[in-house]
């Protein structure tokens, strides 16, 4: 028998630090994102350098959307048995998508117009340089309603895939579900083969997850690193509202939306920490949507409605983009010295009603958006638009994260009014402190 020292000993908890790798995702992000932070800070050069570790790890997450966002929709829609069901939830989802977003318009209206960030610049629009324009404006004279709706459509079955087009995917995968549903119990082995491919594919994505902290900390040292801690001082101002502003939307508009269905909305975030922090880091929403896919089903959604909302959502439910297009068109005109009269304010709003939607699928869809707002307007100097370069990375980390939230709430909305939503479970899942971390 070993001595009682030893027993005793032995009986003691591991007090030793574990290594960084054994750290959740949570931590491992987080660490990563200040040590990025201070790389870019301290070493601009080698901050700007490790721009493909970022750039890397969302190309690798991009490359699976698409056969996930397709599994998933197939396997639903094709064991669902109702496809009055699935035109049904698309229309509540949009409509959702719509209120929201309108909502969220008005709201980035009103601020800019009470805090005036953009009074006392005095910005000249002849001598500002347009150069780094002229791709967004390239893009945005060929941006209307008729090339978005054409754009949904893909030229193959399979170029949807090829161009990694959310909605094209989208569709081709309502209409392969709806085929199977259609087939019966002829369908049936195809679906479980696309239930299987969908397993295979969450797998893969578990796997790349790894690399999270690493493309977390090349992203911020490169966006830190390239524009510095000096053009968010200069425009401080701006900056501060649009961080504010989404802050607000999400606490009090989704708050109460998310208290409607008895659920509460910090619970919620707790419960997509790791995805939030994911989004900051790499300041790209699409970084986090096969997680969110997965996240929302294990919340008690169900899985066929998550595929379809979801998805859509993050072309059509853009509520953080929504604040920022408004404050930053409005920050223009101010900056500019431009003066808008409430009318003039009003056709802002009913243009961007129309932009915001045409730019979903378009590279850059921010700027993009405002070059065609503004230039459909006439009023306010597109040119203006260059006084935005250099913080537009640091408001965009606030809009995806806005947007990633947003768009998990309407799951839950969408899901709650079509009774495709088990509280209970969900309650369970937002009580447990420990639910964020996805297992195998």
């Amino acid at each position: 028998m070993p001595p009682l020292s030893n027993r005793v000993d032995s009986l003691k908890p591991n007090l030793r630090p574990k290594p960084w790798w054994h750290l959740s995702m949570y931590a491992q992000v987080l660490v990563a994102i200040v040590a990025g932070g201070l790389v870019g800070w301290i070493k601009p050069d080698v901050g700007v350098a490790l721009m493909p570790l970022g750039d890397g790890f969302i190309r690798l997450i991009k490359m699976m959307i698409g056969p996930i966002i397709f599994t998933t929709v197939v396997s639903g829609i094709g064991s669902l048995g109702d496809l009055r069901k699935v035109g049904r939830v698309g229309l509540k989802a949009l409509l959702y998508f719509e209120a929201l977003t309108t909502l969220a318009l008005v709201i980035g209206l009103v601020v800019v117009n009470v805090i005036k960030p953009g009074f006392g610049i005095h910005a000249d629009p002849s001598q500002l340089d347009v150069a780094a324009l002229k791709g967004y404006s390239a893009v945005a004279q060929k941006l209307s309603t008729a090339d978005f709706l054409m754009n949904i459509i893909p030229k193959t079955y399979l170029d949807a895939f090829v161009s990694g087009e959310i909605l094209q995917v989208l569709l081709v995968a309502i209409l392969t579900g709806t085929a199977l549903s259609m087939m019966g119990r002829e369908g049936e082995g195809i679906v479980k083969l696309v239930k299987d491919a969908c397993d295979l594919f969450m797998r893969t994505i578990g796997m790349l997850m790894r690399l999270a902290p690493i493309a977390a900390f090349g992203a911020m040292g490169f966006t830190i690193g390239k524009f510095g801690v000096g053009s968010v001082v200069k425009l401080f101002g701006l900056l501060l509202c649009v961080y504010v502003t989404c802050a607000g939307f999400v606490f009090v508009v989704l708050g109460i939306v998310m208290r409607l269905q008895g659920l509460s909305l910090w619970k919620f975030l707790r419960y997509i920490r790791e995805e939030i922090l994911l989004v900051l880091g790499t300041s790209s929403s699409e970084s986090a949507l096969p997680r969110m896919l997965l996240k929302m089903e294990r919340m008690g959604c169900e899985k066929s409605l998550v595929g379809l909302v979801l998805p859509t959502g993050y072309s059509f439910n853009l509520d953080g983009t929504s604040i920022y297009l408004t404050m930053a068109a409005v920050f223009v005109a101010q900056a500019t010295d431009t003066p808008l009269s409430f009318v003039q304010q009003l056709g802002l709003l009913g243009v961007l009603l129309l932009t915001s939607k045409g730019a979903a699928a378009v590279t850059g869809g921010g700027f993009v958006t405002l070059s065609a707002t503004l230039s459909a307007l006439g009023t306010v100097p597109v040119s203006g638009l260059t006084l935005l370069l250099g913080i537009d990375r640091f408001m965009s980390e606030a809009r995806a994260i806005t947007n990633l939230i947003g768009n998990g709430v309407a799951v839950v909305v969408v899901a709650s009014w079509e009774n495709a939503l088990d509280k209970e479970r969900a309650r369970r899942a937002l009580n447990d402190p420990k639910a964020h971390e996805l297992r195998d």
